[in-house]
């Protein structure tokens, strides 16, 4: 396992069928996951394709994310949390400013995932809405008001994903106060060969 500090992110590729391990080391933190065709980053992980085809905002082990071109892109193979979120953006300079007034300010995981994919000609404008691995955000089913809530995922918790084609994957330790407890953990993952 390699390990992603508190509060950073990387970019690595990943090969079709090659499978990515992320895994929460201590518990209770937040990992937000982007990616992108390796051979045209204009395709790219889309929450809207997702939910439309697997016609769920629950995903977990067996359901496929998708790119903006309908194609899958990444299939979970396992997930022993269950609780993500694919509705809220990578936390940013502009998110500490409107929830976090009172708090030194950051660049958060957009400003990581902005650094980490600057050397495959991604550019800010290009990252997505993440699939945040881990992410506690609950839904009332009436209302609709949402809420971020510290995770649920424990010590060890881990989420494993194949790659369905040749991919550049954005990955972060979440740097936002609400989403992982207000206490700021690593997170670690590992490629595993087809």
């Amino acid at each position: 396992m390699k390990r992603i500090e508190p509060r950073s992110g990387v970019a690595v590729t990943l090969a079709k069928g090659e499978t990515l391990i992320v895994s929460d080391p201590q518990g209770g933190q937040v990992s937000d996951l982007v990616c992108y065709g390796a051979e045209d980053v204009g395709e790219v992980i889309s929450n809207g394709r997702t939910f439309d085809y697997e016609e769920t905002i629950a995903l977990t082990a067996g359901s496929r994310l998708w790119s903006n071109r309908s194609r899958v892109m990444l299939i979970i193979l396992e997930d022993t949390v269950g609780t993500h979120d694919f509705l809220l953006t990578p936390c940013s300079v502009d998110t500490f400013r409107h929830f976090y007034p009172d708090k030194p300010e950051h660049r958060g995981c957009f400003g990581n995932l902005q650094a980490a994919l600057e050397p495959y000609g991604i550019g800010p404008d290009a990252i997505p809405t993440a699939f945040n691995l881990f992410m506690n955000v609950p839904v009332d089913g009436k209302s609709g008001v949402i809420a971020v809530k510290p995770p649920v995922s424990t010590p060890g918790d881990r989420i494993v994903l194949r790659a369905e084609m040749d991919l550049i994957v954005g990955l972060t330790a979440c740097s936002a106060y609400a989403s992982n407890g207000g206490s700021f953990k690593p997170i670690d993952y590992a490629i595993e060969p087809a």
